[in-house]
């Protein structure tokens, strides 16, 4: 049972912002679902279809000026879909920043062949070269450290489909170490190697425990993958539909 602050407010099923559902929303975060194909937040190219601008349009009730706003906290790719959180204030935002480390960060994905080891941690040092793609590196003093845990949870001919820890935050890390042991995530067109085993990226952040910021209970916030999740994982060899 999710602790509600006064204030909170059961998200309307029917009213939700384009390509996101919200789950939970009180007056000092705002969690929700984002889908495939949907920036967090805006970049030179695009910027009003975003995360951030569709649920700031959302808590307004579509008046541009009111002066409800939203914090950005953490971001997710473009092509990932799953469980995003803002802040309705600068002090809620602070917070969850501060801590985030500290949260529990669980992902599902589905990526090319059967690996060796069933469970693991992979941990490496990442950087960012001139076009903005992150690497591994062994140089402690140049790179960020990274680590990443997984569980395989089900295995096809073609396809495996891991559940993952994030231990640290860095970018793009989890698609950067499942390239790394030569399973990179289907339909990773960056890290990936370039074969269209899939349209979509198969990654998704499937659950996220914090501290809320006002009562610092435990909240779990849960979203199931999507369901071509489970289309790649029947799919025949050869196939991209």
């Amino acid at each position: 049972m999710l602790e509600k602050r006064p204030g909170y407010r059961k998200p309307s099923q029917k009213h939700q912002p384009p390509g996101l559902f919200v789950l939970y929303e009180d007056r000092d975060i705002i969690v929700a679902n984002k889908s495939n194909g949907l920036l967090t937040i805006s970049t030179t190219k695009e910027h009003d279809n975003t995360a951030y601008c569709h649920l700031t349009n959302y808590v307004r009730k579509g008046n541009k000026y009111a002066k409800d706003r939203i914090f950005i906290v953490h971001r997710l790719d473009r092509e990932t879909s799953g469980i995003l959180v803002f802040a309705k204030s600068e002090k809620a935002k602070i917070y969850l920043q501060e801590n985030w480390q500290e949260f529990t960060k669980t992902y599902y994905a589905v990526v090319q062949g059967t690996l060796e080891k069933k469970e693991d941690i992979i941990s490496s040092y990442l950087m960012e070269n001139s076009i903005h793609i992150m690497y591994s590196t062994k140089n402690s003093a140049e790179g960020k450290l990274a680590k990443t845990g997984y569980k395989v949870i089900k295995e096809s001919r073609n396809f495996s489909l891991l559940e993952i820890k994030l231990f640290t935050g860095r970018k793009n890390q989890i698609r950067v170490h499942m390239a790394d042991i030569g399973h990179p995530v289907a339909g990773d067109r960056v890290y990936g190697n370039k074969e269209r085993n899939s349209r979509k990226l198969a990654l998704h952040a499937a659950s996220l425990s914090i501290l809320h910021p006002f009562t610092k209970k435990e909240m779990t916030f849960e979203a199931k993958p999507p369901v071509f999740f489970n289309a790649l994982m029947q799919k025949p060899q050869g196939s991209t539909k």
